[in-house]
């Protein structure tokens, strides 16, 4: 090597380590460190750097802006190919300019065009102002129109590690998956402007944290107390989806047909009114009892997420007699749907547990968009193109029979239990209804026993067998037996799409 290249290698060399040096610059971090975060989530010594060298494009702040803001590059989880992003507040607070946004759009393509995942680690402090104001400034910077434009090619998946304001919260609202640390706050915009704004001055858990996301707005998909925690629910997230739209997640090892439990006769208790949780059952259900659960908080009646039956990924809908009895809550109708989008998108199968008396009812519900809601729901079960497995546990009652995968939706394989219900209403409700004036004419005593009479006689309508008898139900089953016939069934309908139709949904919106 000649002297003079020798001096470009160490010039080299001294610029990367400049770049790379991990002490804050102009402001202090409030989160971890991204290089960190970067290197607990990927696997040892795989992470390659893209745009090390990027500065800003505005002359006076190049010399303290390495990369501009933002940490990317590619690397390996279990061993396949990823690419990430991570706000590195140490830079101005990761506010987002010209040459950051420009970095995101580029690791994000290389994403694409490699059929990768794409993870953002986020703490912005928004858009970066003088650079962004004005109308120059504002004109020129990225719209993120492309990732509007995804179309669910390559699971997005963002964790919000710091403050976000902008930027990498607006790539939350976009993602596939969302995890939010503790400590940290998700919002458009930061209680600065808020208060210069409104006047109103909301701490930063009040406006954007955890708790706040997790229970009330389901912003967020899984909580996570520490660095490791949310390691491990992207790591996991990832594991059960392919890398990309066009290619299908294969088991990794042959697995032999299951055998019947006889535990899953004995979880659900047989008084339909009677609560238990759902959980119990899917444990029995579902490979090593690992499963990975979305939106806990929200729409409780429902329990959403992804897990394995017999190597085969699935998405998981059950209802959850412990919470509303099961009932259809407009944040369940919506966790239902995103969950649909991503199984649809990157062709996983779903499993739905039907155990409902319906949807919600009062005016709380209605005043929450109930009809929309539910109908949004009804849109994306008729045009899911995977394969969807329906079990009717207990109880199937009016529109939510056919919005958890019933018959006339296009389902694969509809089953139930012995002693299943299914009908317009609970036939308790139907009773009183169909008779409220002979009924309220009676003392209580005498209309107690005359609603049991009226609802035993409508029961024996709603038996599961004169639903099978008209091929509404494809076949009854011992639930001993409900883990292996799903297995089957998986494994006969692993070779792709139920129809051969592209997926219409991976084009919806993951916000509604």
């Amino acid at each position: 090597m000649s002297d003079a290249s020798a001096d470009a290698v160490a010039d080299l060399a001294a610029r990367l380590e400049i770049a790379r040096d991990a002490t804050p610059r102009t402001s202090s971090a409030p989160a971890p460190p991204a290089r960190e975060c970067i290197h607990r989530l990927l696997d040892p010594g795989s992470f390659v750097e893209v745009g090390t060298l990027a500065t800003s494009d505005r002359l006076a702040d190049a010399a303290t802006t390495p990369g501009d803001g933002k940490i990317g590059g590619h690397g390996r989880i279990n061993g396949r190919p990823v690419t990430v992003v991570a706000d590195d507040a140490r830079i101005k607070r990761a506010s987002t300019a010209t040459v950051a946004a420009a970095k995101v759009h580029r690791l994000y393509e290389q994403a694409e065009r490699a059929g990768n995942p794409f993870i953002y680690l986020g703490q912005t402090g928004g858009a970066r102002i003088p650079d962004t104001l004005g109308a120059r400034g504002h004109s020129r910077m990225d719209p993120m129109t492309y990732m509007s434009r995804r179309n669910r090619a390559i699971p997005l998946v963002s964790a919000i590690i710091g403050e976000s304001f902008g930027g990498s919260s607006l790539v939350s609202a976009l993602s596939d998956l969302t995890v939010q640390l503790r400590g940290s706050c998700l919002a458009v915009t930061s209680p600065l402007v808020i208060a210069e704004a409104t006047g109103e001055e909301p701490t930063f858990d009040e406006l954007g944290g955890v708790d706040v996301h997790a229970k009330r707005t389901g912003q967020i998909d899984i909580a996570a107390d520490t660095l490791d925690e949310l390691s491990i629910a992207v790591r996991k997230f990832l594991e059960f989806l392919p890398s990309n739209s066009w290619s299908t997640r294969v088991c990794e090892t042959e697995h032999p047909p299951l055998d019947r439990d006889e535990r899953l006769r004995h979880v659900v208790p047989g008084n339909l009114r009677s609560p238990y949780d759902v959980r119990r059952l899917l444990d029995l259900l579902i490979d090593d009892a690992d499963f990975l659960e979305l939106r806990p908080g929200v729409g409780a009646g429902v329990v959403t997420g992804l897990a394995a039956i017999n190597g085969h990924s699935v998405g998981v809908v059950a209802s959850q007699p412990l919470r509303t009895a099961g009932a259809l809550t407009p944040q369940g109708c919506d966790k239902i749907v995103r969950l649909l989008c991503t199984c649809d998108a990157f062709g996983v199968p779903v499993v739905i547990l039907q155990d409902t008396p319906g949807f919600m009812v009062g005016t709380n519900v209605e005043h929450e968009r109930m009809l929309f809601k539910a109908m949004m729901l009804h849109q994306a079960v008729a045009l899911a193109s995977v394969p969807i497995l329906t079990v009717i546990i207990r109880k199937s009652y009016g529109l939510a029979t056919a919005c958890l995968g019933g018959a006339g939706m296009g389902t694969d394989s509809i089953f139930a239990w012995p002693g299943a219900q299914i009908g317009f209403m609970d036939p308790q409700v139907a009773a009183r209804v169909l008779n409220r004036r002979e009924l309220d004419a009676m003392d209580p005593g005498e209309r107690d026993r005359a609603t049991r009479e009226h609802a035993e006689a409508l029961s024996q309508d709603n038996s599961i067998y004169a639903a099978a008898a008209l091929m509404r139900v494809d076949e009854i089953i011992d639930p001993a037996d409900t883990r292996a016939i799903l297995g089957g069934r998986l494994h006969d309908l692993s070779n792709g799409r139920s129809t051969g139709r592209r997926s219409v949904l991976a084009t919806w919106p993951n916000s509604w």
